[in-house]
């Protein structure tokens, strides 16, 4: 994620950054420039006279309003699921916290602290690589046996609950920890999975395929044929304002798409591996 001043409006305007639209839609604005260039060449060397292309201008403002309406409904959807991502790994700062605070006040056994102290930053880090392309061990703090343990599991957030769950159950069943105690840490250790499942279902269940695909259709065509309803006003410069209408739209649409999986490595994905080293620092400060 991007760390930037929102207030310094200049430098924003003139900044071009690598997650800039410009720059990764540069060839099809260079397309679509040439394309409609084109069309204008025709229109105006063999229908000079079409009296029907004067009239155009008020459908495409209905229809441009109509896509104006898809694309706010796009971008708020994406950024939901922006956000909720963020709240989702904002409840795992919290939970971890809890826990950790729980288990230094109410847990004498130095070994029993010791697994806690590893397992509540393991479950982050092994979080964060799950919901990308797969956990990376190196990032995690284990012994032997656990490394054997969870290098055949394909689920290891839910791995390395389990192990702090028993740690828990046996604290309770040799009465190391009360009941009151025992069910509070529990109650976090849940949270933990809630939170992961929320965040699966955010990347499991992108938009509908078939509002995807039509949104760019639409958006292709109403921009391909843009230039017929200005060409009687502008000329070759309606080219210019189609070009210009492309870059708009489409931008916004790629914008939603990069947003709507927020758990990737994108410029505007969320900072989930600061996130898990500011859990990792704060877990060892609290667990002594």
């Amino acid at each position: 994620m991007i760390a930037y001043n929102p207030k310094s409006w200049f430098k924003l305007i003139f900044a071009i950054h690598k997650s800039d639209t410009i720059r990764i839609l540069w060839k099809e604005i260079l397309y679509m420039m040439a394309f409609t260039l084109a069309i204008t060449y025709i229109v105006k060397r063999y229908f000079p006279d079409l009296i029907v292309l004067e009239k155009l201008i008020s459908v495409y403002s209905v229809v441009g309003f109509v896509i104006s309406l898809l694309l706010v409904f796009r971008t708020n959807t994406a950024y939901d699921r922006w956000w909720e991502g963020r709240k989702k790994w904002g409840s795992l700062v919290n939970d971890s916290r809890n826990l950790a605070t729980k288990i230094q006040s109410n847990v004498n056994d130095p070994a029993a602290k010791d697994l806690f102290r590893r397992m509540i930053p393991n479950f982050v880090f092994s979080t964060k690589e799950h919901l990308r392309e797969g956990t990376k061990f190196e990032e995690l703090d284990l012994t032997a046996e656990e490394f054997a343990a969870f290098q055949n599991k394909e689920h290891v957030p839910s791995a390395v609950v389990t192990s702090m769950q028993r740690e828990l159950q046996r604290l309770r069943s040799e009465e190391s920890i009360s009941l009151e105690n025992y069910l509070a840490a529990e109650q976090n250790i849940n949270a933990f999975l809630d939170s992961l499942g929320a965040c699966e279902r955010i990347k499991n269940t992108p938009i509908p395929f078939s509002y995807s695909l039509f949104l760019k259709k639409f958006i292709f065509i109403y921009v391909t044929t843009l230039p017929l309803a200005f060409i009687t006003s502008f000329g070759y410069a309606s080219a210019l304002v189609a070009t210009f209408v492309f870059y708009v739209l489409v931008s916004i649409e790629v914008l939603a798409e990069e947003i709507e999986d927020p758990f990737g490595t994108d410029d505007n994905d969320l900072p989930t591996d600061n996130i898990c080293e500011k859990i990792k620092a704060n877990v060892q400060e609290i667990i002594q």
